[in-house]
């Protein structure tokens, strides 16, 4: 059974992204810092060890968008809160170890999608964490299925929402890998460049 890696991305357009960075730095600015995250990204996780694939947004523009590499296979986040969208891409993928990222982390590599990939040996989840309480990412071994409730009920863009996302998946095993931080604010930025 294939890993498999998915992204979740969406089309950097000014006002579509990375708005509360955009509040600080312009929205303009933020975008093209997206962007050029999401491509820097791209190119680090890339691996022959598991399918690499992206979640886009909109749905039909993120499907047919020249700006992401054309040879990663896509498939549309769909409606929802990011909870319902995760959880359908947990439960419709193949068969297999899945994880899943967000694109605004720069300290993501491969060797530590490794690392979680590693950690579902013994565990059926995952979690990256992230500093402000949130998490970079999420994976699932799958072999007893995803729960129905899996990430419903949590508190997005909180310091709960990795604590409700791991309470929505009930009597799981969860592990968790590094600790890293996502940029939502200038402050994130300056604070990666120190």
């Amino acid at each position: 059974m294939r890993k498999t890696l998915v992204v979740m991305v969406k089309e950097p357009r000014p006002g579509r992204v990375k708005t509360r960075l955009g509040r600080d730095i312009g929205m303009t600015a933020s975008a093209w810092w997206f962007r050029h995250q999401v491509t820097a990204l791209l190119r680090r996780v890339e691996s022959p060890k598991w399918e690499l694939v992206l979640a886009v947004a909109p749905d039909v523009a993120g499907l047919t968008s020249r700006i992401w590499p054309e040879h990663l296979h896509r498939i549309p986040q769909g409606r929802g809160d990011l909870g319902a969208r995760m959880a359908r891409i947990l439960r419709f993928m193949p068969p297999g170890p899945v994880c899943i990222i967000g694109a605004d982390i720069p300290g993501i590599t491969s060797e530590k999608i490794e690392q979680a990939f590693a950690a579902l040996g013994a565990h059926d989840a995952v979690f990256g964490p992230a500093d402000d309480g949130g998490y970079w990412l999420i994976g699932m071994k799958r072999s007893g299925g995803v729960p129905n409730d899996a990430l419903t009920g949590v508190r997005w863009s909180t310091d709960h929402a990795l604590q409700d996302s791991a309470h929505s998946l009930g009597t799981m095993r969860i592990a968790h890998v590094a600790t890293l931080r996502d940029v939502d604010t200038l402050s994130d930025l300056k604070a990666l460049s120190r």
